[in-house]
């Protein structure tokens, strides 16, 4: 049963990246920070290809294939920086549920574009009610200081970020969907993360961030670093799990990460959730269970 403690291991990764990264962000401008971890997220990403022995593949990899990474990995940036962003300014426990929204627009675009309409009423369903779940965990923060208006809008900045995350982490996965059709999932995982790396730095150049590089706080930088490391160990553990398992089961146990990320931001930050965002955590927990299980 390794496979299993295998599934457990790469939700309880996928779980601590959240929180090392909110740990490494709080003086550490949020786009340098993705810059540095995805240098060690690209390692773990080639680690796994030269586990599975699948480099040898690449020089089969269409242009069409090569194009459509190439875009999915540019995705996968856009969403990164959206969501580190989203964590340097919003709570652990309001972030992940957004992000993991991304499922919703995922689902409705691989039925339309894929015509992926298999248990299409459980999608649907489902689907309805991770939005009702991330709805309620969505709280605006208020102000009561004289300049309530333009305090609230810096409060709730991490909404747009966090929604801008989960809208390109979508298009991340229907983008992936055409490039990796003929390409071994993990050397395609790996092309895709030197697109992300590329991209990373050169929004860092390109606002003028480099020259905050030398100013990263040592403890924060510990924590970035293990940020990618807790990705690319989730990565791995996922990977064996699907390899070894059932993924029906594998799967559902892998995203309840949102729970491991939410009682981490409990016990490290102090974030609580009341009555309201507690049932919305519920419903998103129960519509990913039944959709990755039945559909």
């Amino acid at each position: 049963m390794l496979w299993m403690l295998a599934a457990i291991g790469s939700a309880i990764f996928a779980g601590l990246t959240s929180i090392l990264a909110k740990c490494g962000i709080r003086q550490t401008d949020s786009d340098v920070a993705t810059a540095v971890r995805t240098i060690v997220v690209v390692i773990f990403a080639w680690l796994m290809v030269w586990i599975v022995g699948s480099f040898h593949t690449i020089y089969s990899i269409s242009p069409y294939s090569l194009l459509f990474l190439g875009l999915s990995g540019i995705a996968t940036g856009a969403s990164w920086i959206c969501y580190f962003k989203a964590l340097s300014i919003g709570d652990v426990n309001k972030v992940v549920p957004i992000d993991k929204s991304s499922t919703i627009l995922t689902v409705i675009l691989a039925i339309i574009l894929f015509g992926e309409t298999n248990h299409l009423v459980v999608k649907l369903a489902c689907t309805a009610v991770l939005g009702l779940g991330v709805f309620m965990m969505i709280e605006k923060k208020s102000s009561t200081s004289p300049n309530s208006t333009e305090d609230d809008k810096n409060a709730n900045e991490y909404l747009v970020y966090a929604i801008l995350s989960a809208v390109f982490a979508a298009a991340t996965s229907i983008l992936a969907k055409y490039g990796i059709s003929d390409v071994e999932s993990n050397l395609g995982t790996a092309i895709r993360t030197c697109f992300v790396l590329v991209m990373a730095w050169l929004v860092v150049y390109l606002r003028g961030k480099g020259h905050l590089l030398s100013h990263m706080p040592k403890n924060e930088s510990l924590f970035i670093i293990l940020s990618g490391i807790a990705t690319g160990a989730s990565w791995l553990c996922y990977y064996y799990a699907i390899q070894n398992g059932i993924v029906s089961i594998v799967v559902p146990i892998d995203k309840l990460s949102i729970i491991v990320s939410i009682i981490f931001s409990y016990f490290v930050f102090g974030e609580r959730l009341n009555k309201r965002t507690f049932t919305g955590l519920m419903l998103i927990i129960g519509a990913t269970l039944v959709m990755a299980i039945f559909a």
